[in-house]
């Protein structure tokens, strides 16, 4: 298999970006269900809401399944969390106390095995399972359409509005290395 930084230099639109940022890389996080919390925590907010509230919840409660499961609502909604995403936290809890989640039960299944998995959580959607696939299990070939700054990368890149069908048609030329081209293309942005 080649590198895929040396894939994604040879290609026209993701080249640059290669140049000017170097080699970025997939980092798993070290604790797959806090990394889920912080994904849950980041839907539909900005970034500098979501890490105000992430850093009052991780204060408050301990973050793993079972300390979710023992917080009061009321302290997680304290913490900043809606009444949906409280629900949604303790949805995951469960999930992961039910079903012995982990990055190792994982370890073996397609990404659409786990995207589907994952979905079957209420308040998991696309976007938070790929988020899972990219951040917590370090999959390489995650393309997540419906996060706004991969559409913005994308029309950076491009320099043109696409439909999701249409950036994923485009994106194939970057598989087997997708995840990759997504964090240049959120680069893009931040630029």
């Amino acid at each position: 298999m080649s590198d895929p930084h040396d894939a994604l230099r040879d290609d026209p639109h993701l080249g640059p970006l290669v140049e000017t940022h170097g080699e970025l890389t997939l980092d798993p996080a070290e604790d797959f269900f806090a990394r889920f919390v912080t994904s849950i925590i980041r839907q539909q907010v900005s970034m500098a809401s979501a890490a105000a509230t992430r850093e009052r919840l991780f204060d408050a409660v301990d973050v793993t399944p079972e300390g979710i499961r023992a917080a009061d609502d009321a302290v997680l909604r304290d913490a900043g969390l809606s009444r949906q995403k409280t629900r949604y936290v303790n949805n995951i809890a469960d999930a992961f106390v039910e079903n012995d989640y982990s990055t190792e039960f994982f370890a073996g299944m397609s990404d659409d095995d786990v995207r589907d998995e994952l979905t079957s959580i209420t308040g998991v959607g696309e976007w938070t399972a790929d988020m899972q696939l990219l951040f917590a299990l370090g999959r390489e070939n995650v393309f997540p359409v419906g996060d706004l700054g991969i559409r913005k990368g994308v029309q950076a890149v491009f320099d043109e509005e696409l439909t999701r069908a249409e950036m994923r048609d485009r994106a194939e030329r970057w598989s087997p290395y997708r995840s990759y081209a997504s964090l240049y293309l959120w680069r893009a942005v931040d630029d």
